[in-house]
């Protein structure tokens, strides 16, 4: 089995951070979404990894993942030029899959479940396709399944009238028959390639398709409120730790734990956390920051009001001001 994780999107909800840097590459925790899906990967034993991206983003994301060996994987990466949705990338990769069956994961997604379920109903069950779901509050914003006897029997791309709550969340597992559906289906209203269109297709032509419910609060990384969200998730991984690398110098600092600091950071009359992460590099002094990331390089001096609720972004510099709005300010 390979893995295909889907990075080529633009991340246009969080521009600014993402005008020059891939949303797969934000991170939470301290943690790329995109090192989140490799390790997700790795541990149901998937060490071909096929990476989906748009040419634009290619020296950012080699950058980071390489050829996967930092992680024990073997990285290809695979080109889509075109925005026209999941299927269509997927068909990019078909080359790259070949016979095999392989597990697909939405790069700007944060999944909290392993993933050994999906694996299971498609190389131990023979399911042609197997999704995660879970319930939503929202579904009109999910593609949604409509489920009966514990079957799936019919897919649809963001109803106006739900017929159920039960969303996809951004991690599936296919054999090669994906490749056939993608091909043969139309874009729809907006003009992409649906992959809910492609599974429903599946469905129509009789192949098992099945489910895995996830009761983890996984979430697509697409706003900057929910980046916050998640990464106060992963924070609460380790509730109580402080997770400070052994290059930080911190002086008459207080830390509030969960707080993730990267390497080569100093910190000075700082109460930092909780729920805060600070990216490699950065310095700051006289600051409270609580409930914020930091990404790399930041500098901030005697920041004159508590930095909360926000992102700052990378290599910014504050001095002797008032904090950045808040995420949710008016």
């Amino acid at each position: 089995m390979k893995g295909l994780i889907l990075c080529a999107g633009k991340g246009t909800r969080l521009y600014p951070f993402t005008l020059a840097y891939p949303k797969t590459l934000i991170p939470v925790a301290n943690r790329s979404l995109l090192q989140l899906c490799i390790e997700k990967l790795k541990k149901q034993g998937i060490t071909e990894i096929g990476i989906v991206i748009h040419p634009t983003q290619e020296a950012a994301i080699k950058e980071q993942a390489g050829t996967g060996e930092r992680w024990g994987v073997n990285i290809t990466y695979i080109y889509q030029t075109e925005p026209k949705g999941i299927s269509h990338a997927i068909r990019q990769a078909e080359h790259y899959i070949g016979n095999d069956s392989f597990i697909l994961l939405l790069g700007d997604n944060l999944i909290l479940d392993e993933l050994n379920e999906l694996k299971e109903l498609v190389e131990t069950n023979g399911c042609h396709a197997a999704l995660m779901v879970s319930v939503v509050k929202n579904p009109q914003d999910y593609g949604i399944v409509e489920v009966i006897n514990n079957r799936i029997v019919r897919l649809e791309e963001k109803p106006s009238v739900p017929k159920s709550n039960l969303a996809i969340i951004g991690a599936f597992a296919f054999t090669n028959t994906i490749f056939s559906a993608s091909a043969a289906i139309q874009p729809s209203a907006r003009g992409e390639y649906e992959i809910t269109d492609a599974i429903q297709w599946m469905l129509d032509q009789g192949c098992l398709v099945s489910y895995y419910l996830s009761t983890e609060p996984n979430m697509d990384v697409g706003t900057l409120e929910r980046w916050l969200e998640a990464n106060r998730m992963m924070l609460d991984l380790g509730k109580e730790s402080k997770e400070i690398d052994g290059t930080v110098i911190l002086d008459n600092c207080k830390i509030i734990a969960p707080v993730r600091i990267g390497q080569n950071c100093v910190l000075k009359d700082c109460v930092i956390g909780p729920y805060v992460s600070i990216g490699d590099g950065s310095n700051i002094e006289g600051c409270r920051v609580e409930n914020s990331i930091i990404l790399n390089g930041v500098h901030l001096k005697q920041v004159v009001n508590p930095i909360k609720n926000n992102v700052i972004g990378f290599r910014s510099m504050m001095a002797g001001l008032q904090s950045p709005r808040k995420v949710g300010d008016e």
